[in-house]
């Protein structure tokens, strides 16, 4: 079973959202001073933000059908 507290949301979806934040502004600073090894950083905080906002519809979806 999925716990449901808080500190289980901000775990799994807040603080990942964050870095991934992190990644695309820095990938974005990179590009923007003309240093195109930038767009890595941002390509994966792209990736890393969908992946969790994929594990968000997951979770929700899955605690609406099983609780």
């Amino acid at each position: 079973m999925i716990p449901t507290d808080p500190q289980f949301l901000y775990m799994v979806l807040v603080l990942p959202t964050l870095f991934g934040l992190t990644l695309v502004g820095e990938g974005i600073y990179k590009v923007i001073h003309a240093e195109w090894h930038g767009l890595v950083s941002l390509i994966f905080g792209i990736i890393f933000i969908a992946v969790v906002i994929f594990a968000y519809i997951f979770f929700s979806t899955y605690l609406s059908t099983h609780v």
